[in-house]
């Protein structure tokens, strides 16, 4: 079978742009959000810097619960809250929400088990001091756990690229909407495989980024 590639490469151009703009969202918006979740669930634990035990375990049965839910399922699991927030269960902006939420959970508890190895001697020591949380927060915890969270956060945005690929069957476009529709069922392997290729050079950069990043981070 013949690939007209003069007429299937402004789609794959569209579906590249695509796939960029859900991951930069989804890691952008989801990564902030999973930081801050992340941290809530390190300091209100027993003995932490905002100790809340009804707080940490309402938290915790959370990421418990939505973290381990696959991808698919999660797409039509929240579709009456994605049909309120964003206002359609279909297209880019739904699966983008959904992509948010599940990154967020995910990110939250790689987030609190990189906080978890900070030394709490270097922590009780600025208390002693008399810095407060939020300052101990942005200029200690944060700081000290940066290299892991480094990395922690290449990891995800692969699981980012993996369910950016799955958005196609809620019509959210991409390079997997892009390799099924132009690919997969017209038996056309070579789509299939220019599409897969593209997302493992664009992971193959990013884990190459995140780990010079991360080795910088910690010679400080």
């Amino acid at each position: 079978m013949h690939t007209n590639w003069d007429q299937l490469r402004p789609v794959l151009g569209e579906a590249v742009g695509t796939t960029i703009y859900l991951v930069l969202l989804t890691f952008v918006v989801g990564g902030l959000l999973g930081l801050a979740l992340g941290t809530a669930l390190y300091v209100t634990r027993k003995g932490g810097l905002l100790a809340n035990a009804p707080i940490h375990v309402l938290l915790n049965v959370l990421v418990n619960v939505v973290r381990p839910i696959p991808f698919i399922i999660l797409l039509a699991a929240l579709g009456p809250v994605t049909l309120k927030v964003v206002g359609t269960t279909i297209g880019t902006d739904a699966a983008a929400f959904v992509m948010i939420v599940a990154a967020s959970f995910a990110i939250a508890r790689i987030v609190e088990q990189n906080l978890v190895t900070v030394d709490p001697g270097v922590i009780e020591a600025a208390r002693s001091m008399g810095a407060g949380p939020l300052r101990i927060i942005a200029t200690l915890l944060i700081p000290e756990a940066l290299g892991p969270l480094v990395l922690g956060y290449t990891f995800v945005v692969i699981g980012i690229v993996d369910m950016s690929a799955m958005a196609g069957y809620v019509g959210g476009g991409g390079l997997g909407d892009f390799a099924i529709v132009y690919g997969y069922q017209r038996f056309d392997w070579q789509v299939t495989l220019v599409a897969t290729i593209i997302i493992i050079v664009g992971v193959q950069g990013v884990q190459f980024a995140g780990n010079l990043l991360a080795r910088r981070v910690l010679r400080r």
